[in-house]
């Protein structure tokens, strides 16, 4: 599907029934204290979870690799994503290297366990916060080397189940629907997509209070390579200059029925995956949310 059969076929679905295409699948953590894959995947069914992110687990062990794909499958709970969370531009040299070897094992563990990706954010020159702002991460040198990375982490894992995916974020590349699909096209590769973030695309007041807007244009612009989204929430504190405080969902402004109506209507499965809240009561809270927001516009869940 190219990308302008694909917003065609997307504004028709939307416009014309407002409902869903497909059910959306909602994950989160459990706080299940288990390591067994069996009664993880339980868990999550008994949460009303039809998705998951990767237990732990290494490509050494690839019997257990097995039984967490196999538990998961029998739940009909997918593995939406691996986490490779460094800093893949780290300034000093020897630890961008051992970062870049880290996220390209992380990538096969994804293919291993046939996660739908592994998902980082691009980095960041900042020499003392791994996900930290700073000048360049906007610069033409940011965006080269971070094409350089996803080439080399791909080109060496040849992945044939799992996309590699960089999260936006909001002071660096890539920042919102453009810049990613301008990454998108430097990159190259077949196995390189989308992990969708919408809070983290919200960086100016004219995104935050228009954000249902925003969220329709990324989902136009880059739904054909979506493979798993995060769910959170958007706060403005009052201050004398811009603070967004990440909430749990339903706490803030962020748009869900645009947000759900879009995830819906994609060509293919894009879990959605609550991150970032401190208890098990924070994440039942967003998942009622949520659930009420799709069940207001017809949107149903796996």
């Amino acid at each position: 599907m190219t990308r302008r059969t694909f917003s065609a076929s997307l504004l028709a679905l939307t416009a014309a029934t407002g409902q869903s295409k497909r059910p959306v699948r909602l994950g989160g953590p459990v706080f299940l204290k288990s390591t067994d894959p069996v009664e993880l995947a339980r868990e999550h069914r008994r949460l009303g979870y039809s998705a998951a992110t990767c237990p732990a687990a290494d490509l050494s062990d690839p019997a257990r690799l097995r039984a967490i794909e196999a538990a998961f499958r029998t739940e009909n709970v997918v593995i939406a994503e691996v986490g490779a969370w460094v800093n893949l531009l780290d300034p000093d040299a020897e630890k961008r290297r051992k970062n870049l070897d880290y996220v390209t094992q992380r990538l096969a563990l994804a293919d291993a366990v046939g996660a739908l990706n592994c998902v980082d954010i691009a980095g960041s020159y900042n020499p003392d916060y791994w996900y930290g702002a700073h000048p360049k991460n906007l610069s033409k040198e940011f965006f080269d080397a971070t094409v350089e990375n996803c080439r080399h982490i791909l080109d060496a894992v040849k992945p044939k189940r799992s996309l590699f995916t960089i999260e936006m974020m909001p002071w660096s590349i890539p920042n919102g629907p453009d810049s990613y699909l301008r990454l998108i096209k430097a990159v190259d590769r077949k196995a390189f997509g989308v992990h969708m973030d919408v809070c983290n695309a919200v960086n100016s007041p004219e995104r935050f209070y228009d954000n249902g807007k925003l969220i329709d244009d990324l989902f136009r612009t880059l739904g054909p390579w979506i493979a798993s989204c995060h769910a959170k929430d958007l706060q403005w504190i009052p201050e004398y200059n811009v603070h967004f405080l990440e909430v749990a969902p339903g706490k803030g402004v962020m748009d869900y029925k645009a947000y759900l109506r879009n995830l819906a209507a994609l060509p293919k499965e894009a879990p959605l995956m609550m991150e970032h809240l401190k208890t098990a009561a924070e994440y039942d809270e967003g998942s009622a949310y949520i659930r009420r927001e799709g069940a207001s516009i017809g949107v149903t869940f796996a």
